[in-house]
């Protein structure tokens, strides 16, 4: 597995783990008693677990299974390991922001979450910006060893 795939897979489960036990806590508060559920917890658990587990871990399958961009295509790993910062720190201070939120609501902090949004989607779209050369048919593939 390529290092690039291993960062964003690792990620993914570092994200699943602090998921699921924000779901405790939100299960706790809810059918427990231990606490009252907020809407930005809800929130918050929903996010890490789509963007920072589902989709992170769907782009590191995906770099493992496409490697390589197509002859003659530059590489850009660049654009994939800025990917990773930005979708990373974008999934830690938006969940942050959000638990935070619950607390002490904001306008600051509301521009902060929203910041922490656009650093998210900036990430995704460098990400399959990095992909797509990578991303061959099987006829391109098979046309590339006979030429080759």
């Amino acid at each position: 597995m390529p290092p690039l795939a291993r960062r964003f897979v690792k990620t993914a489960i570092v994200f699943l783990i602090f998921g699921v036990l924000l779901g405790l806590h939100l299960g706790a508060a809810e059918y427990c008693g231990w606490g009252l559920v907020r809407q930005p917890y809800i929130v918050a658990h929903t996010h890490v677990i789509l963007i920072g587990f589902l989709l992170m871990l769907i782009m590191g399958v995906a770099a493992w299974m496409f490697p390589r961009p197509a002859a003659g295509r530059p590489a850009r790993e660049g654009l994939a390991v800025f990917a990773w910062w930005a979708l990373t720190v974008g999934v830690v201070v938006r969940t942050s922001g959000e638990i935070v939120s619950a607390y002490w609501p904001s306008q600051p902090l509301g521009i902060a979450i929203f910041t922490a949004a656009s650093l998210e989607a900036v990430g995704i779209i460098l990400f399959f910006a990095h992909l797509w050369p990578r991303i061959r048919s099987p006829r391109e593939e098979l046309d590339r060893q006979r030429a080759g």
